[in-house]
């Protein structure tokens, strides 16, 4: 589990309480049941209402994996892709259907039966191309949406407080109750910033995040998986695979290109010296 969500959520609102607390101030004050009902009831109300129902369920479905975190990164299915390899190297494509079954990763579990069943490597390019553009296009709804709720949110806020206000205004006549109506009143803009960059616009870009890394981890089973179906050695489909993780660690491989690219800065500095030169 990544506590990443968490940890941040409790360090923004606990510098808030610190702030508070640093001038004396009561959090009681910001606690009102009035701003807080129009901020967050009508700041979803309205994130609903310009989408669809369907992506609103989606957000919903999504929101315990933004806590969560990634329980699988591409970096870890590696070795899941090597040892298939292996088992197709010594008792061929027929033998991957055994481990469907007990396979938990409905993605791998899908490529896994397919290879099994003998289908073409392009077809079953295709097939996974299509679940990583559906999985893509999820994970935008539930990003999005979160991501406009931030943007509702301090617009909400501020048409609670343009209300208090105006409920303020006709109170003109009892100045004694005009300071505390006042702060009141901007409860409500308070809030809806608070929501919109404490809470949602996080969550949003949390799960953008966490989508992108799933299209990683699809993306390097899919590669590993065509690499195991044309029958390629284990120790080449790591390689390959390490190659297309961007967290990979730095190893053995790690100092070949580190090599490889320092001969190439090489050859290009040589190359620029005889243009100079003219040759």
């Amino acid at each position: 589990m990544d506590i990443g969500l968490i940890l941040g959520l409790v360090l923004a609102f606990g510098s808030l309480l610190a702030m508070i607390s640093m001038e004396g101030a009561s959090v009681s004050a910001l606690l009102l049941p009035a701003p807080m009902m129009l901020v967050f009831g009508g700041t979803i109300a309205v994130g609903i209402a310009s989408g669809t129902l369907r992506d609103f369920l989606h957000a919903v479905k999504a929101l315990p994996r933004a806590f969560r975190g990634e329980r699988r990164t591409a970096q870890s299915v590696i070795s899941t892709v090597v040892g298939h390899a292996e088992k197709a190297r010594t008792e061929g494509l027929l033998s991957l259907e055994q481990g469907v079954s007990d396979e938990k990763d409905p993605f791998l579990r899908q490529a896994l039966q397919s290879i099994a069943d003998g289908i073409d490597a392009e077809d079953l390019r295709i097939l996974l191309e299509d679940e990583i553009a559906s999985a893509a296009a999820r994970n935008r709804t539930a990003s999005r949406f979160f991501m406009t709720l931030g943007g509702f949110a301090p617009t909400v806020g501020i048409i609670g407080t343009v209300v208090s206000l105006t409920h303020t205004l006709e109170k003109l006549d009892q100045p004694e109750t005009l300071g505390p109506m006042i702060a009141a009143a901007f409860v409500a803009t308070l809030w809806g910033l608070l929501s919109a960059n404490f809470i949602w616009l996080p969550i949003g870009g949390r799960l953008q995040r966490l989508g992108e890394l799933e299209l990683e981890r699809m993306t390097v089973l899919m590669e590993g998986m065509l690499a195991v179906q044309a029958g390629a050695a284990p120790a080449h489909v790591a390689e390959r695979l390490g190659a297309l993780v961007s967290d990979a660690r730095p190893g053995k491989d790690g100092k070949s290109k580190g090599k490889a690219e320092k001969k190439g800065r090489e050859e290009s500095d040589a190359t620029s010296s005889l243009s100079e030169v003219g040759l």
